[in-house]
């Protein structure tokens, strides 16, 4: 990108009152050709000047030019405020006065550009700003636009410097961090998520210990007993070394947003992601593998994540699915049903995330009822947050009551439509995005619990 030269205000402000001095002279009577002499001499003397601050000025500048070391994370989450840094680097003898702006990808809103600042010669000087993501992918940020002004103030250069930068932009971390911190402090009933004594639970052996009051008496081992010369116990945990797999929508309905992908909630499909990313994590902790497969999305887009298990399996996943977006069709559940099916043959606990309604029955039922064939399967829909804030809203006027029915009806019909889909399974769930990652841990918990897989 080129140098781009700006008059200063100064240099407009001396233009403008040389030309009013000139229409005062006329005005008052003085004869034109001497009007005309006098402005031609002084306009010519400025531009001189002018011509000349800027030949020494860019002498300057190209012995000794800023710098510019732009500092962004690893990844940014969305929808998270992340404060980035820019540090100008003077290495040369002169301070130098500057405005800088940093290209933002478009995706991002910002607080804090542009900054006009004065660097100090022969120094550093580090500028922060605040980027909020407002959309997962891959963000561009271009180079940093400095307009840094002459030594006599005669115009400004805009001067582009830096280098573009790409950088990924992942789902909102924020539920797997608090997870994993109230988990740690045994504090998870405070986000919802129920907690059991795993003692003596569960079909894998995980260690001995000592007998304690209310242990089962048929998990005695009596030969560490004899050896120990006190009563000894065999403690189980949940089964490990299962499959979690989780078939994705990405169809036209995955679109809905109530409120912007900024603001806490985001879209359905941003929230599904979430979800997902959690039960992921707390999946991988528990020894199970976890895999991914989507649907619906814009043809050739589809992704696939092979089930698999260990400490890099949530990055991987992440990696896979964090620039997908929902596309702008209909999402055909049977095909779906039919790609799962060939290229996951052993049994899993299937998770359909989608948004259901009432005409996708004739299609969503058959799915299920093929996936149960080999699977467990777990339907979780999101339900739109406005229909609880309509059927609550108090009612002032005959209108309001309208809404209030109207979305009371609906409300039913879905229900009962999504229990007709389902049948007679506990495990599926009906939620609105907010509680989805919540209510699938507990699912989860409940299914490894008793054993189903």
């Amino acid at each position: 990108m080129r140098r781009l030269l700006i008059p200063t205000r100064r240099t407009v402000q001396a233009s403008a009152g040389l030309a009013v001095l000139a229409a005062l002279a006329l005005v008052l009577g003085a004869p034109a050709d001497w009007v005309g002499m006098a402005c031609g001499a002084l306009l010519a003397g400025g531009l001189a000047f002018a011509c000349f601050d800027l030949w020494n000025s860019g002498r300057q500048w190209r012995a000794a030019p800023l710098r510019v070391e732009r500092q962004l994370p690893g990844a940014f989450s969305l929808g998270v405020p992340t404060v980035l840094s820019l540090t100008l680097v003077n290495e040369g003898s002169l301070d130098w006065q500057v405005i800088v702006f940093d290209e933002v990808d478009p995706h991002f809103s910002f607080e804090g550009l542009p900054q006009a600042v004065i660097v100090p010669a022969s120094s550093r000087l580090e500028l922060h700003y605040t980027a909020t993501a407002l959309s997962r992918g891959i963000a561009q940020f271009g180079v940093t636009q400095v307009r840094w002004r002459t030594r006599a103030g005669s115009f400004e250069v805009r001067q582009p410097l830096g280098r573009p930068q790409r950088i990924r932009v992942y789902p909102n971390f924020a539920a797997l961090a608090r997870y994993a911190w109230l988990s740690g402090d045994r504090r998870l009933a405070q986000i919802g998520i129920k907690t059991y004594v795993q003692r003596g639970q569960g079909t894998d052996f995980r260690q001995l210990a000592d007998y304690r009051t209310g242990d089962s008496l048929r998990h005695i081992d009596w030969k560490a007993t004899l050896r120990h010369q006190r009563p000894i116990v065999r403690e189980f945990q949940d089964d490990r070394d299962q499959c979690v797999y989780f078939l994705l929508d990405c169809g036209r309905r995955m679109r809905a947003d109530e409120g912007g992908q900024a603001q806490r909630g985001g879209s359905h499909f941003d929230e599904a992601l979430n979800a997902l990313m959690l039960l992921s994590y707390v999946a991988l902790k528990e020894g199970d593998e976890v895999g991914a497969m989507t649907f619906g999305g814009p043809p050739g887009q589809r992704r696939d994540f092979a089930p698999r298990k260990g400490g890099a399996t949530l990055n991987a996943l992440m990696n896979r699915l964090h620039d997908i977006q929902p596309g702008t069709t209909h999402s055909d559940y049977q095909l779906a049903a039919q790609e799962l099916l060939r290229v996951q043959r052993r049994r899993a606990l299937v998770i359909v995330l989608t948004n259901f309604r009432d005409e996708d029955a004739a299609e969503l039922r058959p799915a299920i009822k093929l996936l149960r064939r080999n699977h467990l399967v777990l339907v979780a829909s999101l339900r739109e947050r406005v229909l609880g804030r309509i059927a609550s809203q108090p009612i002032a006027h005959a209108r309001d009551a309208v809404d209030v029915a109207a979305a009371h009806l609906f409300d039913q019909s879905r229900r009962d439509a999504f229990a007709r889909v389902v049948g007679n399974d506990p495990l599926s769930i009906d939620v609105e995005p907010a509680q989805l990652a919540v209510a699938l841990v507990n699912r989860y918990h409940a299914v490894k619990r008793a054993g189903l897989l």
